[in-house]
């Protein structure tokens, strides 16, 4: 970390510890809370009410996350690195354990569940100070800015990212959701997290390298090649009937008992043979039938003729002149 980043991480915690003081001291930033809550600013402008329940979607942990991930996953696919989705996870992660902690141990309650006037409303069993939708606005998309690549491109983001966290955090504070000090906590406290990431890159490193490790064994072991599909049978040509036998699709080799059962026999029919019903084989010494227009049976040359039909004053089996 650079000097000059180490000393706005300090002036930023100052000012982080000098908001949490002044509220539960019941001081200005209390005073001030209130003077904004009693007057109604969902009240004021209702034309806008609609709108900025959609806008502060933008501040919202799930629906930014998958965003932002999806990004930061197109580009970790494209750098052949994961460094950038293990800032985003590492910054989530220190958003979680740093906010959730000051949430739960202080316990503030919110404007609309107020008890007393000009209290501070701390340990009440709340858990909006400081504001959540402010402290993820900043960093999920503050993510973007840190992983810029050039200083034009930080300088810009860095302005869009702040200009849109502003928004969301004056958004709840319009709806009646927050109070102005949990906004401005919830805005040092996203800064906070984005000015520490520095100190954990040794981690994040450390991390990609042996990740990216294991996934090179994965992929030269052949873990990560897909196989192809199973039940899959290579079927050859079908080879040319013999005398009376019908013609069968033989599988070619050990691709056809995938299952594990016996080869198919020659000359037999498989018993889920989808196009010929069972019926009794034809035989060659079978006579061919014969039609009114002569047989069907073309002439061969090595045929003996036949005999002339016996007629009416023959004998059954005899000669005439018997």
């Amino acid at each position: 970390m650079t000097r000059t980043r180490l000393g706005i991480f300090v002036a930023t915690f100052v000012v982080y510890v000098a908001i949490v003081v002044g509220v539960l001291t019941t001081s200005w930033p209390v005073r001030f809370d209130w003077q904004v809550m009693l007057f109604h600013p969902y009240k004021q402008w209702p034309e806008i009410h609609t709108f900025l329940d959609y806008f502060v979607v933008l501040g919202q942990r799930g629906p930014t996350a998958v965003a932002v991930a999806a990004w930061l996953g197109w580009r970790s696919y494209k750098q052949q690195s994961l460094r950038p989705l293990l800032v985003l996870g590492s910054s989530l992660l220190l958003l979680n354990i740093t906010v959730g902690a000051a949430k739960l141990g202080m316990g503030r309650l919110g404007p609309h569940y107020a008890t007393e006037i000009g209290s501070n409303e701390m340990w009440a069993g709340g858990d909006i100070f400081p504001s959540g939708h402010t402290a993820n606005a900043v960093v999920t998309w503050g993510v973007l800015a840190y992983l810029a690549t050039t200083p034009l491109t930080r300088r810009v983001t860095s302005v869009i990212v702040a200009s849109l966290a502003f928004g969301i955090g004056m958004t709840t504070v319009y709806l009646g959701t927050h109070w102005v000090s949990d906004v401005t906590l919830g805005w040092t406290a996203g800064l906070l997290v984005l000015l520490a990431l520095p100190w954990f890159e040794p981690m994040m490193a450390y991390a990609e390298a042996h990740l990216m490790a294991l996934l090179r064994r994965l992929r030269d072991s052949g873990a990560l090649t897909p196989a192809p599909a199973g039940g899959l049978t290579v079927i050859a040509a079908p080879r040319p009937a013999v005398d009376d036998e019908l013609p069968v699709l033989e599988p070619v080799g050990a691709a056809s008992r995938a299952g594990g059962g016996p080869a198919p026999v020659a000359g037999r029919v498989p018993d889920a043979w989808p196009h010929l019903s069972s019926r009794p084989h034809t035989v060659r010494s079978e006579r061919t039938p014969v039609t009114p227009s002569g047989s069907r049976r073309p002439p061969h040359g090595d045929r003996a003729p036949r005999t002339a039909p016996l007629g009416p004053s023959a004998g059954r089996g005899r000669t005439a002149g018997t």
